[in-house]
């Protein structure tokens, strides 16, 4: 069996027509062209019940081609056309519409309803057949555009949350899960447009794990990767709102960023996160700071202004932080930079 026999055995096509002697005989050639799979119907009312047109909520009967004759009492085949064509479920199923009428008025009216073609009476085997193989052809060529359509929608939105996915992978720090250094960059330059419109403070913290270096070399570098991200998560949880952001600003360092916060408010989360670090209790037996691990923080504020940059604003939380070190670490520094 060829595609094209397959094809037709595989179509299912409904019969419309008042006169049974019609329908016989459309039936019949369309059987003898190898198509199978024919239901018939004597009114456009009994095709509606074919198609189960009154139950919005029922699934669409398999139905591929409607052969539909135009004069025929009580609904005729124009307006049947019509109210088929307005349910969803058969807009795209090709109607054929079966007249004697040949008055172009007639024909305008069925290509309005819906019709894809017409078949005169009385009917021609040959016609017949082409017609039917025709817009079967053209309804499964669109099928198959449809089909590959939606496999580009779902090909595309899946792209798109894997790059997604991808962009935020690539915005966090893989070991401590905090935002990364790319991250703090682009999130500092949006804070600072921000505070240029608004004219609303902007805090900068930044902490540096005291003697890092030593208990990496006494502990191991695998108790130095959890006492980094044991160190991350503290400081994570010190900020509640969704627009502070904490990145790992380098090897031990990290940097917080705060909008609409000033100076004052910098330094009661400063606080807090130098504490957050010493409650967690990691043994340190190598720093000057203490007998646990312990933060040195520097922190920076100001209103962003022309003049000023965020550049600056970050090497003013570096002096800060510098000077925390320089004093003994465990302890915070407010750069006068602070404008705020």
């Amino acid at each position: 069996m060829n595609e094209s026999q397959d094809m037709e055995r595989r179509h299912h096509i409904l019969v419309v027509d008042d006169s049974e002697e019609m329908r016989q005989i459309i039936v019949h050639q369309l059987r003898r062209a190898g198509y199978r799979r024919i239901r018939e119907a004597a009114s456009a009312a009994e095709a509606f019940a074919v198609l189960a047109l009154e139950d919005r909520e029922a699934a669409a009967v398999n139905v591929d081609l409607i052969l539909m004759d135009i004069v025929m009492p009580g609904i005729d085949g124009i307006e049947g056309c019509r109210r088929i064509k307005e349910d969803g479920r058969y807009r795209d199923v090709p109607v054929i519409m079966v007249t004697a009428l040949g008055d172009k008025g007639t024909l305008q009216a069925a290509f309005d309803a819906g019709a894809v073609d017409y078949i005169t009476k009385p009917v021609d085997r040959l016609e017949l057949v082409a017609r039917v193989r025709s817009s079967l052809r053209l309804r499964d060529e669109m099928q198959r555009r449809r089909e590959r359509e939606e496999e580009l929608v779902v090909l595309s939105r899946r792209l798109q949350e894997a790059n997604e996915i991808l962009s935020r992978l690539s915005m966090i720090d893989g070991l401590t899960g905090v935002s990364n250094r790319r991250r703090f960059d682009e999130f500092l330059g949006e804070e600072w447009k921000r505070g240029l419109r608004t004219e609303q403070p902007l805090a900068l913290i930044m902490a540096d794990i005291d003697h890092f270096k030593a208990f990496n070399d006494h502990y191991g570098h695998l108790a130095g990767d959890d006492g980094l991200k044991r160190v991350a998560r503290a400081l994570n949880g010190v900020l509640k709102r969704p627009a502070d952001l904490l990145a790992r600003y380098g090897g031990e360092e990290f940097a917080a960023i705060l909008p609409a916060t000033n100076t004052t408010g910098a330094q009661a989360i400063g606080e807090a996160m130098r504490t957050a670090v010493q409650d967690l209790g990691l043994p340190h037996g190598f720093s000057t700071a203490g007998t646990v691990v312990t933060v040195s923080i520097g922190i920076a504020a100001a209103v962003p202004r022309m003049g000023l940059t965020a550049a600056m604003l970050i090497a003013a939380a570096d002096r800060a932080l510098y000077e925390a070190k320089a004093g003994g670490r465990n302890r915070i520094v407010v750069s006068p930079f602070s404008l705020s």
